[in-house]
């Protein structure tokens, strides 16, 4: 069935009838729906387009401003790494299908790499999002790191751009929203100053992204390199596995993200597997006290059939200074039932309850990259 979506200008601003992404009045003609690349849009003339029913069937989705940028972004994002792989195998029809859920559930920032499944996650979501408009979703993909497992980290301009690129064509797009530098702790900072991100800002001037960030697994790196980049810069950060029920270490670095302008984005509410029935993948770098940790708060909640996932997603999404969480997955009913889970008010006293018993483990952590960069280490590493 299709839905008559009426556009119109008034003093400015743009206003919809049957509006799904934006929270009405607070959104500036840069927000709207049907955009370029640029942010510029057509506001003078009325629209048909074909829209699934399922979208306006849930309008309890919330959205963010993410940061300085002109997005204002679902709490739960989609982190399409799963697609690529590298959790379980996976085919495209299931892959296809979990994009497609998502976008009905109301989610509309996706982030993807060509390091997830050695560019498979892109391949994969490239097809699934094939007759989507464009508009209606917000993208993001990466440059810098392309294998963890290989070491293959490489920040060079000819690299950097020729990867955007290819990242463009495996998704099928003509631009993406956010390009960011991935794993920045492997990196040379003077490096990613110098040469990366004047790349990456030249290739935004070009028209091939809106918008440039950083990502990373230590905190510290984020400081580091804020403290030498321009403002302006660098519009967002995404950090993961620092804000979820064991360890919400990214509060301390809210403040000073907020100061600089940048938005910021996590990832992981589970902790890359933690806080699940499931055991934590095989390269898991966590240590032993902190699986442990996690166990004990998993098999609390198993024997009193209670379903931690929920909790960790609705914590990890509850903080209004963290404009999105990404989940990921290629299975159609876990991102449905992630989307329910964030349209529910949290239990608070259970949530109280499983704090006290990871309290033993909170904040404990694990880090990488070049030593400059690595995190203090807290709890037992073994």
């Amino acid at each position: 069935m299709a839905l008559l979506l009426t556009q119109h200008a008034a003093h400015g601003k743009a206003k919809y009838h049957n509006r799904l992404w934006f929270e009405q009045n607070r959104v500036g003609i840069r927000d709207t729906r049907f955009r370029g690349w640029d942010g510029r849009v057509s506001v003078h003339r009325p629209f048909l387009t074909e829209i699934n029913p399922l979208f306006f069937s849930n309008r309890r989705m919330k959205y963010r401003r993410l940061g300085n940028t002109n997005m204002e972004v679902s709490i739960l994002g989609f982190g399409a790494s799963s697609l690529g792989g590298v959790f379980h195998e996976v085919t495209f029809d299931e892959c296809a299908e979990t994009v497609r859920n998502a976008l009905d559930g109301g989610i509309n920032f996706i982030d993807v790499a060509p390091a997830y499944g050695e560019t498979l996650a892109e391949l994969n979501l490239g097809k699934a999002l094939s007759g989507i408009r464009r508009d209606q979703y917000y993208l993001a993909t990466k440059i810098g790191s392309y294998s963890e497992a290989k070491g293959d980290y490489d920040y060079s301009a000819d690299r950097t751009e020729r990867s955007l690129h290819a990242s463009l064509k495996r998704l099928g797009v003509d631009y993406v929203d956010l390009i960011q530098c991935h794993d920045i702790e492997f990196a040379d900072h003077s490096q990613i100053l110098d040469e990366t991100l004047p790349t990456l800002h030249r290739l935004k001037r070009e028209g091939l992204a809106r918008y440039v960030g950083v990502t990373g697994l230590p905190l510290k790196v984020f400081r580091r390199i804020l403290d030498r980049a321009d403002r302006g810069t660098i519009d967002t950060l995404l950090s993961f596995c620092h804000y979820q029920l064991n360890d919400d270490s990214l509060v301390d670095l809210i403040p000073y993200a907020k100061e600089k302008g940048v938005g910021i984005i996590n990832a992981s509410p589970t902790g890359m597997g933690l806080l699940t029935a499931r055991a934590s993948p095989e390269w898991h770098p966590v240590s032993k006290t902190i699986i442990n940790g996690c166990r004990r708060a998993v098999e609390y909640c198993a024997a009193r059939g209670i379903d931690l996932v929920k909790l960790a997603v609705q914590f990890s999404c509850s903080h209004p200074d963290i404009a999105t969480t990404l989940v990921s997955t290629a299975r159609p009913k876990n991102i449905r039932d992630n989307i329910a889970f964030v349209e529910e008010p949290i239990d608070e006293n259970l949530l109280s309850e499983i704090l006290n018993l990871l309290e033993p483990i909170h904040n404990f952590n694990y880090t990488r990259g070049r030593h400059e960069y690595r995190d203090p280490i807290l709890g037992n590493s073994i």
